[in-house]
């Protein structure tokens, strides 16, 4: 019942001075909801990131050309051009960590059909590339080895290429050019959306290999080669594999650098769940600290309510109240501030995150359960921390002193 009477004593004096109690709140309420907030958008950016990566394909490597100078100057990864079609069938032939191997040769420029014209990216690549990058036909079907082979001109095209050239129209059958070549349109690829960045996966076409190869771009190089691993569990082991087979295929000696890069689907899940880990914590805690700013206007708010009820701390005092009785009551009340705060602040937090996430379609909301918890627990701290000091000064005053105050 002790503690039931204090808590009754504490809400009669926060409700005594509703506005001023808010205003102490406030710094709590801000604190928590922007807590909550922060890490539910980092959550879910960070969900965001492994759905668009895993959506790439099933345990997939990716082997790209080195690095290479200019005046002493990197132009960066891939610039090197070095890797080959027969890179590719070696690996094909030889590994055996792997289910599907596709070299992949990047070209572009503007695609007219069906009375309109389009700029966008033509990837050549091989059958596989549909297994590996679980990549689904929504209409027609996707070339053969057949067609790789005799470098066939056919082409299958992204939902936002079929919209941008025949809107409203099935363009299986029709006739597109691109960059002057005539290319027949087979199939048209299933959805996948927007990735990260606003990047459009949907702006694409996709031909044969060879066909891009040898009448879109030089005839010599590709850009990269894709590799899906047997199984999650060997995709270490497969990437030494292909390391071995391409330093071999590139007469690469004991100890010189790799003249080509090989980057797993893991490791880039990996390095942007830890930048948006760090982004969030960091985030995070520059909004955790509002709740600092709360505790000081708590503890500020509590040393005024002392002073305003010193003669009653000394009435209290006088008819046999202990020492550590004042020291309670004004604790919980401290307590009772922050925990109404953390409330507000949970609620505001929530449901922001929700709007946001209703409204708002790049951003995904992921409410985490557990940092609820954690930001309401660490309110009742701050309440705690930040009230002990009014509440020890309240009941450190002199019985006499306090019933002689004006």
């Amino acid at each position: 019942m002790k503690w039931k009477n204090l808590v009754k004593v504490a809400f009669k004096s926060i409700l005594k001075n509703r506005m001023r109690s808010f205003l102490t709140m406030l710094g709590i309420i801000i604190g928590v909801g922007a807590v909550i907030l922060i890490v539910s958008l980092g959550e879910g950016a960070q969900a965001n990131i492994q759905s668009n990566l895993t959506s790439l394909g099933s345990n997939l490597l990716m082997v790209s050309s080195g690095t290479s100078m200019h005046g002493g100057v990197s132009r960066g990864a891939g610039s090197m051009m070095n890797l080959t079609l027969s890179d590719a069938e070696k690996i094909s032939k030889e590994a055996t960590l792997v289910n599907g191997v596709s070299p992949v040769v990047r070209s572009g420029g503007q695609i007219i059909g069906g009375g309109n014209n389009w700029s966008t990216t033509v990837y050549g690549v091989s059958p596989e590339y549909q297994t590996i990058r679980d990549w689904s036909v929504k209409y027609g079907s996707f070339f053969t080895e057949r067609e790789v082979r005799g470098r066939s001109k056919v082409a299958l095209i992204g939902a936002t290429v079929a919209e941008e050239l025949f809107p409203g129209q099935d363009p299986v059958g029709a006739l597109i050019r691109i960059r002057n070549v005539p290319f027949k349109v087979i199939g048209v690829l299933e959805e996948k959306g927007e990735a990260g960045m606003g990047m459009d996966r949907d702006d694409l076409i996709i031909a044969p290999v060879t066909t891009v190869l040898y009448r879109l771009s030089d005839g010599k190089n590709i850009n990269e080669i894709n590799v899906s691993a047997t199984d999650s569990e060997v995709m270490d082991a497969a990437e030494e594999e292909i390391q071995m087979l391409l330093r071999e295929a590139h007469r690469i000696q004991p100890g010189e650098d790799d003249d080509f890069t090989i980057r797993s689907q893991m490791e880039i899940i990996d390095t942007m769940t830890e930048i948006t880990d760090v982004l969030t914590i960091f985030l995070g805690s520059i909004a955790g600290i509002s709740l600092i700013v709360g505790g000081i206007g708590i503890m500020n708010i509590m040393l005024v309510s002392v002073t305003e009820r010193t003669r009653e701390i000394g009435i209290r005092l006088a008819v046999g109240a202990r020492e550590s009785d004042v020291l309670t009551q004004f604790l919980v009340e401290a307590m009772v501030l922050s925990f109404i705060g953390g409330i507000f602040g949970i609620i505001a937090g929530i449901g922001l995150a929700l709007v946001l996430d209703y409204y708002i379609n790049s951003i995904n909301a992921l409410v985490n359960y557990s940092i609820i918890a954690i930001a309401f627990f660490f309110s009742g701290a701050v309440g705690v921390f930040f009230g002990f000091y009014p509440a020890k000064k309240a009941a450190a005053l002199n019985p006499i002193d306090a019933l002689r105050y004006e």
